[in-house]
């Protein structure tokens, strides 16, 4: 089955998560030794077919690259070379450190496991790749694709907003 590949590069670790055969849903997958990503990948492409990859790229407010954009710069140069025909799309990753804490902790998730650094990495890479998908589904532009019609019942309405007056 068709995969894509979300990476969340690092100078020590390399978060993975690869996407449903439908690319609805992204799912952390492994965190990798840095020195080690291209041969998992190779691995990894052994057993299911890759269709592309989306790394995260660290931009900065402003929207300009970060100092680790370098890093990622010499990762993107590798994973041409080893994966030629595989396309590598850059999606934003600000944030998505704190998203992978939050969803960490709204997922019951110790406090003590909160701190292992490999678990951030890859719902990193989950966050990352899943951003892609949502951006990508349903219309060519990326855009949320809505039925032509749709009835609020009138309980949602703004007319009754449920909520109880004073007497």
């Amino acid at each position: 089955m068709d995969r894509i590949i979300g990476i969340d590069y690092g100078r020590k670790r390399v978060g993975v998560a690869v996407s449903d055969p439908l690319r609805i849903f992204a799912s952390a997958l492994e965190t990798v030794q840095t020195a080690k990503i291209i041969e998992y990948l190779k691995k990894y492409a052994e057993s299911e077919t890759i269709v592309r990859f989306v790394v995260g790229y660290p931009v900065n407010m402003d929207g300009r690259p970060s100092g680790a954009a370098a890093d990622v710069d010499v990762f993107l140069k590798q994973i041409a070379k080893a994966f030629p025909e595989i396309p590598v799309t850059l999606e934003d990753e600000r944030f998505t450190s704190v998203l992978a804490h939050r969803a960490m902790i709204d997922g019951g998730m110790k406090a003590s496991e909160r701190r292992d650094k490999a678990s951030v990495d890859k719902i990193s890479a989950a966050i990352i790749l899943q951003g892609y998908l949502d951006r990508t589904s349903g219309s060519p532009s990326g855009a949320a694709v809505l039925p032509s019609e749709i009835r609020i019942p009138e309980t949602l309405s703004t007319k009754n907003s449920g909520k109880r007056r004073r007497r």
